[in-house]
C-alpha cells in the first residue's frame, strides 16, 4: 500500500542551505499491516507522514500510496472546539458527501465501537485528553480509510491512558471493521517515541537514523494477535526485542 524508493526531502534553511531532513529511504507496508517507526527526534518522522499524506511534496525519489486519501492523526488534540463529539466524528463523511441517514448510523456505530456513545452531545473542553484521542480515533476510522497514518497520537498522555488507548487502537484493528467494508484490516503507519508502544502494536518496527532520516534496522514482532498490551509485557521475548531497538537506537 506504501512504497517509496530513494525518497529525500530538504526545507530553505534561514541562512540559505538546504536543510537534508530526510534520505535517501526505501520503505515498503503491505496492505492491511501495521508498521511502527521509532527514531530520535528530529529524524524526519513526521516528515514522511506528511509526504504519504500529501501534505509535503518529495524533493526527489519515488512515492506511492495505494487506495484511498490517507487519514493523518495528530499527536495532542485535534479535535474541533467548536463541535460536539458527533459533529466531531461526522465531519469528514459531510466533506465526502454522506446522506444524513449513512453519517447517523455510520457515527452512532463508531461512537459506541470508541465508548464514547453518552459523549455523543459533549464538546471537547469537556472530554479528558484521553477521550479527546477517542474522538480523534474514531473520526479518523468512521470513513473507512485503507491507510491511517498516526504521528505519536498518544505521546501527550499518561502511561494509564496511553495503555488504554493502545489497548483500543489495538481492538479496532484487529476486530471486525464496518458492515460492507472493503479492507479487512487497515494498513496502519505508526509513529512513536515509545519502544514498548511499537512493540506491543505492530507487526514490523522501523528504526530511523538520525537526521537526514533513513532507515536502518527492521524488527519483525512475532507475538500472536489478538494481543493484549499489558500482557505481552511479561513474556521474555518483549525484554529482548526491547534492548534490540534500544541497540539499534543507540
Amino acid at each position: 500500500m506504501i512504497l517509496a524508493r530513494q525518497l529525500t526531502k530538504t526545507f530553505p534553511g534561514p541562512d540559505g542551505v538546504a536543510i537534508h531532513a530526510l534520505g535517501p529511504l526505501d520503505l515498503d507496508v503491505a496492505q492491511g499491516e501495521f508498521v511502527c517507526l521509532v527514531g530520535p527526534s528530529g529524524c524526519g518522522k513526521s516528515t514522511l507522514l506528511r509526504l504519504i499524506a500529501g501534505l509535503e511534496q518529495p524533493t526527489s525519489g519515488v512515492l506511492q500510496a495505494d487506495g484511498r486519501q490517507p487519514i493523518l492523526v495528530f499527536q495532542g488534540d485535534s479535535t474541533f472546539p467548536w463541535l460536539t463529539v458527533y459533529g466531531n466524528v461526522e465531519y469528514p463523511l459531510k466533506l465526502r458527501g454522506w446522506s444524513e441517514k449513512e453519517r447517523e448510523a455510520a457515527v452512532v456505530h463508531q461512537l459506541s465501537l470508541v465508548g464514547l456513545s453518552r459523549f455523543a452531545e459533549a464538546y471537547p473542553y469537556q472530554l479528558s485528553g484521553g477521550m479527546k484521542q477517542r474522538v480523534a480515533l474514531a473520526r479518523a476510522w468512521v470513513s473507512d480509510p485503507e491507510v491511517l497514518l498516526m504521528d505519536e497520537p498518544f505521546g501527550a498522555l499518561d502511561e494509564q491512558t496511553r495503555v488504554a488507548l493502545q489497548t483500543e487502537l489495538l481492538r479496532l484493528w484487529e476486530g471486525p471493521q464496518q458492515p460492507g467494508s472493503p479492507t479487512a484490516r487497515k494498513t496502519v503507519l505508526f509513529v512513536t517515541h515509545a519502544i514498548d508502544e511499537a512493540l506491543a502494536l505492530a507487526d514490523r518496527v522501523l528504526v530511523m537514523s538520525s537526521a537526514p532520516g533513513r532507515i536502518i534496522k527492521e524488527v519483525r514482532v512475532p507475538f500472536a494477535r489478538p494481543r493484549d498490551a499489558i500482557q505481552l509485557k511479561r513474556d521474555p521475548r518483549f525484554g529482548e526485542l526491547a534492548y534490540e531497538l534500544w541497540q539499534a537506537l543507540k
